[in-house]
């Protein structure tokens, strides 16, 4: 097998059977694009066309799915989801073989799935993550063809553009009519937006809505309208309410998340782009949830404004959103109720696809206009390369998400992590998997102090005149190994178990199989 070294220092192979030719990651914003828009599959309705069916095995039959097709689901569920497992149960009654699974994310839930892998119902997968005992087993070679790992707007992009082509998708619909008109605001598997689903049922051949809440036509507003959906069928229950949306996402006062929330909000303070206007993501972990609960607090404080939250929203954005601090949120997920009834009844909560938020092949998707983004880490190098999908073992087990999408985006971006988490360094030589590119990462922030990437001197020269005492990455590394001393070099084989595009398609990285 041959091999390209990429930018961030990675042998990638240039074929791999079952996925084709490999084009190494090369760099930021570097690869030329020239390539028009793909299309679903034209299908002519005609007056008078009943769309509702009986069952999923009547939806499937109809939809023409046949062995060797992709088939796409989306994740706005979340752990709560039974839908996948669902429609995987009754194709594999059909005996239909030889599928690929390419919805926008997998969760421990779908670990359901295992033995139809196994079978050789599912051959191939592409999604944004894989979590559980199946990210276990995929990490162990079950799959017959490498995983395809993408991030939120590298998975709309190869939609869009012909890479991922879905034969069928099947979208939970929290509520729906018998013509398709779907939203995720209300039913008793409300998840809030469905801006991951948006672009599956715009580019896919055949659309098919699994509903546990049949209303009266017309359900608007409409996420998804009807001129995109092939059949609708009404089932009992498409997830557990206590697994989609928690009650409400609050920051639990950990000590470590709040130095590391402390120094991230100085940084942000010390940036010149903390100013009225100015716009922000965060995310649902501890610290990044300090970080939206501080900041709030000195937003009032200095009679500052933001136009713009971004991404995965919750109570914490709201609220702010709500006490006049926010102008607008943009969310392409919603992560608890005050979310989902935020949506439901602001005016100024707009849903948007994951297209509008991240796809890199577009005039100005969502993630351009970010001034700053909160992101978590499972692994750091000294390069500033960041891992957050596979564990310090080597198994895959989290995902990309908007990751990649949002660092390179924004006008700084921020890393905030534990120097140590469970026992295991944070900062390192060279990290597990590359995911996110080094040249994309501003600032590390941890419960020990703060590093910068000697690409943004600017920032480096604010931060000293706001009197921000800052770290190398290289001290973060030794004061880790101290705690923790020098983690043992993991033994891979030769066998590559998934490949990690990065958002334009170029690989980043591959994860192989452990040699135990």
């Amino acid at each position: 097998m041959n091999y390209n070294k990429n930018s961030v220092g990675r042998e990638i192979p240039e074929y791999l059977e079952g996925i084709g030719e490999l084009q190494p990651f090369i760099g930021v914003g570097k690869t030329l694009v020239n390539k028009s828009k793909a299309g679903a599959k034209i299908r002519v309705g005609k007056p008078g066309d009943k769309k509702l069916v009986s069952s999923i095995k009547e939806a499937i039959e109809k939809s023409g799915l046949k062995d060797g097709m992709t088939i796409s689901f989306h994740h706005h569920l979340r752990n709560g989801d039974y839908v996948l497992n669902m429609v995987l149960d009754v194709i594999a009654e059909m005996n239909i073989k030889d599928l690929t699974l390419a919805p926008s994310s997998l969760a421990s839930v779908h670990d359901h799935i295992i033995p139809y892998i196994k079978s050789g119902i599912i051959t191939g997968i592409q999604s944004s993550g894989l979590r559980g005992q199946l990210g276990e087993e995929i990490s162990k070679g079950i799959l017959n063809k490498p995983a395809i790992i993408r991030s939120h707007g590298g998975r709309a992009r190869a939609i869009e553009d012909g890479e991922l082509h879905i034969d069928v998708a099947f979208l939970a619909a929290p509520s729906c009519d018998e013509m398709g008109n779907m939203n995720g605001q209300s039913g008793k598997s409300a998840c809030g937006s469905l801006g991951y689903a948006m672009v599956d049922a715009q580019f896919a051949d055949c659309v098919v809505a699994i509903t546990d809440n049949l209303v009266a036509y017309p359900n608007i507003p409409a996420s998804i309208n009807q001129m995109y959906v092939d059949y609708v069928v009404e089932v009992e229950e498409i997830g557990d309410p206590k697994g989609i949306v928690s009650g409400s996402i609050r920051f639990n006062d950990n000590p470590r998340d709040l130095l590391i929330a402390q120094n991230a909000v100085k940084a942000i303070k010390a940036s010149g782009l903390y100013k009225d206007g100015f716009t922000f993501q965060t995310g649902a972990a501890g610290s990044t949830l300090a970080v939206a609960k501080l900041l709030k607090e000195d937003m009032k404080k200095d009679n500052i404004r933001a136009s713009m939250a971004l991404g995965g929203i919750t109570g914490y954005m709201v609220n702010m959103l709500e006490e006049g601090l926010v102008d607008g949120l943009f969310d392409t997920q919603s992560f608890d109720l005050d979310a989902v009834r935020s949506i439901r009844e602001n005016e100024k909560h707009f849903e948007i696809s994951a297209s509008e938020y991240a796809n890199p092949n577009s005039p100005s998707p969502a993630v351009n206009n970010l001034d700053f983004v909160l992101l978590g880490a499972l692994e750091i190098d000294t390069d500033f390369n960041v891992n957050v999908m596979t564990r310090s073992d080597g198994v895959i087990n989290q995902a990309v998400g908007g990751h990649q999408d949002t660092a390179p985006g924004a006008k700084m971006s921020l890393i905030l992590a534990p120097l140590v988490r469970s026992r295991n360094p944070i900062v390192l030589d060279k990290v597990t998997t590359v995911c996110t590119p080094g040249e994309a990462v501003d600032v590390i922030c941890t419960d020990y102090g703060i590093a910068v990437n000697p690409l943004r001197a600017d920032l480096i020269e604010k931060f000293k005149e706001a009197k921000i005492e800052l770290l190398t990455i290289e001290e973060l590394k030794e004061m880790a190994e101290k705690q923790t001393g020098v983690p043992d070099t993991i033994e891979f084989s030769d066998d590559i178990v998934a490949v990690l595009e990065y958002r334009d398609g170029t690989i980043i990285d591959t994860v192989k199989k452990l040699k135990n």
